[in-house]
């Protein structure tokens, strides 16, 4: 069966490239407009990683983070930023709210799908 990936961006664009070059590797793909709706997809739905943007209204990625790590079942779930912030100081805000790895914007399909693989498989 088919590892399903929720896709968290207020960019639609953005959203529509992620889930079709995830979908063409085999993935399934549930998108969310922002931190918010994230959260609420992933509580209806068991998912087997999150992307999520940092920079979004109502809830930013950080802050989607810290409430996914606060549910039991997300705890142990891979969580990686794809956003245009690549500080460090953004970087180690991001790992000390549970997040997993890192991808700058724009990303290249297949550098996502490599690390999407090696994450889970």
């Amino acid at each position: 069966m088919a590892k399903t990936i929720l896709a968290v961006d207020d960019s639609s664009s953005q959203r529509q490239m992620v889930a079709f070059s995830l979908k063409a590797a085999g993935y399934d793909v549930v998108e969310a407009v922002d931190g918010m709706d994230g959260l609420e997809k992933a509580r209806l739905q068991q998912v087997d990683m999150v992307l999520t943007d940092q920079n979004m209204p109502r809830m930013d990625g950080l802050e989607l983070i810290r409430m996914l790590r606060q549910l039991p079942s997300y705890a142990k779930t891979p969580i990686l930023m794809l956003t245009t912030e690549s500080s460090d100081e953004m970087k180690n805000k991001g790992r000390a709210a549970g997040a997993n790895g890192w991808l700058v914007k724009p990303f290249d399909p297949q550098r996502l799908n490599e690390v999407v693989k090696k994450v889970i498989g």
